[in-house]
């Protein structure tokens, strides 16, 4: 490559010099190898929850983790991770047939996808998900049934398929960092470097009150409260008023160092289970007559997804989460007054969103990210979305949800399967995940092999 092309100044030339290698190929997408997958490969796990997780008028007893391997034809093999969640895939299927049905279904998809795969050179993950997906749809539907398949249950089909495509991409162009691998015209929205991220601290329909309080004496200072309790909509409406008057009292009177007030910070979830714009408007004027309202930082997905209702008029950030499935959608929401984006990388794919992420960065929209009860490989791949987004208002450092310690039976174990187990950036301190440079030096561990997964195959 002739640098002289490159270079009409001196400052430029300073400025191409201390790129590093990695960087200045993916600036150029033409230098970057067309990689063919010769073989595919999965497996899956079945890990317990300690108690029932409710969410979307449905609960989880029980998360799939399943791991897929891609070999290329230069013989380079990756195993990407992925959790299932059928229920937040698609809840009307969810509430049709048993949980193992459900996640079955799924893992069918799984290998489905891997052979779309096989047949697809692709030089960019995005690329290669971008070819595959009607494929994936049309056997998705086939598999379930179903015509009316959400696109939510095929995204979360993919993310094990899709994280396998990152590394193996990253390991045939010799990129050796989160940054490095990301394609050259989504790096502005992931150029930011936090040394904080805020863990939103989930708080599911049946959680007791003294864990909030213990929650609060370990430092946590943002919380996130699941809504749409199961039900009518009148009976949902009641008992999310009655589970927020019982948050609120029992969590009002403690502080924080971390906010400028002093006070905790809410956010809700309702997992689109609101049909109405005016029954969430019901539920906002309870939070303000218990004086609940000023702490509330967002609230995420609140409406049907097939509600075109404006929001815009809502003094609160209302965020767009389920319904955002391409950019199309994410302009549409963005159009209809949805000030934050939630990135789901570890249930929607990290090719997705991080084109979400641009969306959102060209109009100057922040954003966090959402778990999935995921284990703690996947923590640090959301770790690594949520570390290079712009820090998110108010509290001012990156946000993102994990709530997998609180909720496997086996977790103690799950976080020795990954490669750089206990590390300090693993380990929550007074509600944040510190980012040290060694954090971004090594992307989280991301790219460094599980010995538990690999022992799989």
């Amino acid at each position: 490559m002739d640098r002289r092309r490159f270079v009409k100044s001196a400052g430029a030339l300073a400025a191409l010099s201390s790129m590093n290698l990695s960087d200045l190929l993916a600036a150029d997408p033409a230098t970057l190898k067309l990689i063919n997958i010769v073989r595919t490969q999965s497996d899956f796990e079945r890990e317990k929850l300690i108690r029932p997780f409710g969410f979307k008028g449905g609960y989880l007893t029980e998360l799939w983790q399943v791991a897929s391997r891609m070999q290329s034809e230069s013989d380079i093999s990756r195993i990407g991770i992925a959790t299932q969640s059928v229920l937040y895939g698609d809840a009307d299927l969810f509430s049709r047939h048993s949980e193992t049905e459900g996640n079955a279904m799924m893992y069918d998809l799984v290998n489905k996808s891997l052979e779309h795969v096989k047949n697809t050179p692709f030089r960019t993950p995005p690329e290669l998900l971008d070819k595959i997906l009607p494929g994936v749809i049309r056997d998705g539907k086939k598999i379930t049934q179903k015509q009316d398949l959400n696109i939510n249950f095929v995204y979360n089909a993919l993310v094990g398929v899709d994280n396998a495509a990152w590394l193996t991409y990253a390991a045939e162009n010799k990129f050796s960092t989160f940054e490095a691998m990301i394609p050259e015209q989504y790096k502005k929205a992931l150029s930011h470097r936090n040394k904080k991220i805020a863990i939103m601290y989930q708080i599911p329909y049946g959680m007791p009150m003294e864990d909030l309080k213990n929650a609060v004496k370990q430092g946590y200072f943002v919380f996130k409260i699941k809504t749409g309790a199961p039900g009518s909509q009148s009976e949902m409406i009641q008992a999310d008023i009655d589970r927020l008057s019982l948050i609120h009292q029992t969590l009002k009177d403690f502080r924080t160092e971390q906010t400028k007030n002093g006070k905790l910070i809410y956010t809700m979830d309702a997992n689109a289970r609101y049909e109405k714009k005016e029954t969430l408007l019901k539920y906002l004027d309870h939070a303000r007559k218990i004086g609940a309202f000023d702490q509330i930082l967002l609230i995420e997905e609140p409406l049907n997804e097939n509600n075109e209702e404006s929001v815009a008029d809502i003094d609160l950030r209302i965020g767009a989460d389920e319904s955002v499935h391409d950019e199309q959608s994410a302009i549409r929401r963005l159009d209809q007054g949805y000030k934050v984006m939630v990135l789901k990388g570890i249930a929607k794919t990290l090719s997705l969103s991080i084109k979400i992420a641009k969306l959102a960065a060209d109009r100057n929209v922040p954003c966090m990210c959402a778990d999935l009860t995921v284990n703690p490989i996947l923590i640090d791949w959301n770790k690594n979305l949520a570390a290079h987004l712009a820090p998110f208002p108010v509290i001012n450092m990156g946000m993102m949800e994990t709530n997998g310690d609180m909720n496997y039976v086996n977790w103690k174990n799950m976080v020795n399967y990954h490669p750089a187990a206990h590390a300090p950036w693993m380990i929550p301190q007074n509600g944040v995940f510190e980012l040290s440079p060694d954090f971004y030096e090594r992307s989280g561990g991301i790219f460094d092999p599980s010995d538990h997964y690999q022992s799989m195959f």
